[in-house]
């Protein structure tokens, strides 16, 4: 058995208000949780401190985003010591719909990831690659890249969570099989090995998202290298996905 502490982050993404995630935050508190599972829940920014607030103290909040500087002209943007300040401890960093959707680049990933662990914060570091990537074979050339703008920025280890999301299957129903998913943590530990240290590669936590669900998580997280998931629209319906089950 890996010695690596499985992590499940509920990733809520723009959903919620205070009546549906008090709701949700209540099944949290009062639910029967694995104590050798790390859990952690990604709220809106606006929702930083009702979450951290509510939520009990053996679950972690996570900030969905952040800028690669403290202060300053940054219209709507927020910064790490703000996150902090809410009594926040992590925050997730280079998710799809922020590359995809918000057109942010592998260089200014890696940027905010620098800031954000020099500033205390846990990072939860995304890559994953697109249906037309995988299709043409580039898989692993797309996600190497995108660990190496990451890796470029850390120097402890021990303060990163990497999130591999293959793109086509966020959101959409479908699903990397097991086999997949493995194939490619398997190869994301054997690059770090190469790139980074043995040390690091046995030790960091590659966690699994996409359409993840209490339906198909037993199998994937079964997988040698699958050390947690990272959930979407599970996490926001506990009971009738099977959050909880995760």
């Amino acid at each position: 058995m890996s010695s690596r502490t499985f992590f499940v982050g509920g990733n809520w993404k723009m959903n919620g208000d205070k009546k549906s995630l008090g709701d949700l935050i209540t099944t949290l508190n009062t639910a029967s949780l694995n104590d050798e599972t790390e859990v952690v829940c990604g709220a809106p920014t606006v929702y930083l401190d009702f979450a951290r607030s509510n939520l009990d103290a053996r679950i972690g909040v996570a900030a969905q985003n952040c800028y690669k500087v403290a202060k300053g002209a940054f219209t709507g943007e927020i910064s790490p010591v703000m996150i902090k300040d809410c009594g926040v401890e992590w925050v997730i960093l280079g998710h799809s719909e922020r590359r995809h959707v918000f057109g942010e680049s592998d260089e200014l990933i890696g940027q905010k990831v620098a800031h954000a662990l020099e500033s205390g914060l846990g990072v939860i570091a995304c890559i994953g690659e697109k249906l037309e990537e995988r299709e043409a074979g580039t898989t692993e050339e797309v996600v190497y890249a995108q660990t190496q703008a990451i890796a470029d920025n850390v120097k402890d280890w021990s303060k990163v969570v990497l999130a591999y999301e293959p793109v086509w299957a966020i959101g959409t129903g479908k699903t990397a099989s097991p086999e997949q998913a493995q194939e490619v943590h398997e190869k994301l530990r054997e690059w770090m090995k190469a790139n980074v240290s043995e040390a690091v590669a046995d030790s960091v936590r590659i966690i699994y998202g996409g359409s993840v669900t209490g339906a198909n998580c037993k199998e994937l997280g079964s997988q040698n290298d699958v050390d947690g998931f990272l959930v979407g629209g599970a996490s926001l319906k506990p009971e009738a996905v099977g959050f909880l089950k995760l």
